[in-house]
């Protein structure tokens, strides 16, 4: 959760996000923002947020470990950024009123929850205008080698229902909002297997210490901490330049079989 070096992989998938969100700030008037839970994205533990506040919006960030939120406000001090911070253990009812917030949002972190149905329709209650939420893309071919060969015990720890997109439209449909756009996003030219490609390699039993040394050392080094604090700016243009695949004029729907992530954005007309 606080390994500032966190790969290429993650970073990719932390540049194109920040850059989704950015397109939201352009497309509507967004001022506050919730963020829960801010578990959900491997690595660095509650930072998703951060091009938001660094944008000027006032930003709420909930988790339901105490831990994780302690660590949070740490790294957001770090940056230099203020946020709100609150622990809310069941994540089945959130402390606000009706309308709280222009964004309320999570990425990939219902099915680590007991009741992710009743985290969405809290989502829809307390947000004025948008609901963004994305999930891990079971069609994949990452997502796939994860699930029945690299790391199936995983699989038995989490809720796989909430990967389902539709499940995610039906309840929040369910709750007034209509569905403004979806599709895909963080779609590098790599499997997304939610480990390391050193660790990966050693999964799969290649034992070439070339390519071992590819990917380990000094010289793999990806932090987005170091970019957001000024002591490596030139990382974005070194990761993006993968970004082909991601950007390619395509349907998102030609994308799916290799995109990271299925999203949905809902909105609704209070305020």
């Amino acid at each position: 959760m606080i390994d500032y070096n966190e790969g290429l992989g993650l970073i990719y998938e932390r540049f194109v996000l920040n850059e989704y969100l950015t397109s939201l700030l352009k497309r509507y008037p967004i001022n506050k923002v919730l963020e829960a839970p801010v578990y959900g994205m491997a690595g660095i533990t509650g930072i998703n947020s951060v091009p938001l506040a660094q944008a000027g919006c006032e930003v709420t960030l909930v988790d339901s470990e105490e831990d994780r939120i302690h660590i949070t406000r740490h790294i957001w001090d770090e940056l230099g950024l203020a946020a709100a911070f609150v622990v809310c253990p069941e994540m089945r009812t959130l402390p606000f009123a009706d309308g709280s917030f222009d964004l309320a949002w999570e990425w990939a972190g219902l099915w680590y929850l007991k009741d992710a149905e009743s985290l969405l329709k809290e989502l829809a209650r307390v947000s004025r205008r948008l609901v963004f939420v994305a999930m891990p893309n079971r069609w994949q071919v990452g997502y796939i080698m994860r699930k029945y060969l690299l790391e199936p015990e995983f699989f038995r720890q989490v809720d796989e229902r909430w990967v389902d997109i539709k499940r995610i439209k039906a309840v929040l449909s369910s709750e007034g909002l209509h569905l403004v756009e979806e599709g895909v996003l963080d779609v590098p030219p790599w499997p997304d297997t939610v480990m390391p490609a050193a660790e990966l390699l050693k999964r799969l039993g290649i034992k070439s210490a070339w390519l071992q040394s590819r990917f380990t050392g000094s010289s793999w080094h990806w932090s987005i901490m170091d970019y957001y604090t000024g002591k490596d700016p030139g990382l974005k243009d070194r990761v993006m330049r993968y970004a082909f695949l991601e950007k390619a004029p395509l349907p998102w729907w030609m994308k799916v079989i290799w995109a990271h992530h299925r999203f949905v954005l809902f909105e609704h007309n209070r305020g």
